[in-house]
């Protein structure tokens, strides 16, 4: 068992997972990684609803935080204070909204892809910045990464922890810790495991 994996999230794709999704991530739950985004984007509200509960119940008991994707009528419905968003979705929220976001939820956990991105996750109670794409990645064939430097340069000027994502590995996340991260995602690494 890595010891790295106390810095890593886990991003979730049923896609990659080859037999049970559940039984995936219960298997990814003992090697204790630092929280779980559920993804899972192309499912319905309800379908995914009924997931998340599981998931959730299933990582409470093993002390690990769940955030869920964007769904934040669903997360309040589950009780859920952990809430991941994109950039283009913060955009859309009022100001009135922003402030629900941070009354509503514990950790907020935004994906950006630049330094006017990440002060428009602090601004908006970002508690958590997912920076990528780091290096050359399967998910985004042909989007060249980023690569450490941007990593060190994000980490110099970002007031909240910042987990690097886009080809990460278990060679690669002691790389962006080095560069000032806090850990880094990954999501092949996890659902093939």
């Amino acid at each position: 068992m890595c010891k790295c994996y106390e810095h890593a999230i886990v991003i979730t794709n049923r896609a990659l997972v080859n037999g049970d999704f559940l039984e995936q991530l219960q298997k990814v739950s003992q090697v204790h990684p630092h929280a779980l985004i559920l993804r899972e984007k192309d499912l319905s509200d309800m379908e995914y609803e009924k997931l998340a509960d599981k998931v959730l119940e299933l990582y409470g008991e093993a002390g690990i935080p769940v955030f869920l994707h964007s769904r934040m009528g669903i997360a309040r419905k589950l009780g859920c204070r952990n809430i991941h968003l994109s950039i283009p979705f913060l955009q859309k929220l009022s100001d009135s909204e922003r402030g629900a976001l941070m009354m509503d939820f514990k950790e907020i956990s935004v994906s950006c892809h630049s330094l006017e991105d990440v002060e428009l996750a602090v601004k908006s109670g970002a508690t958590q910045i997912v920076l990528g794409t780091i290096f050359e990645t399967e998910c985004k064939k042909g989007l060249k990464g980023r690569g450490l430097d941007f990593v060190r340069e994000i980490c110099a000027n970002c007031p909240v922890p910042v987990y690097a994502i886009g080809g990460i590995n278990e060679e690669r996340l002691p790389q962006v810790m080095e560069a000032g991260a806090a850990g880094g995602c990954m999501m092949s690494g996890f659902m093939r495991m």
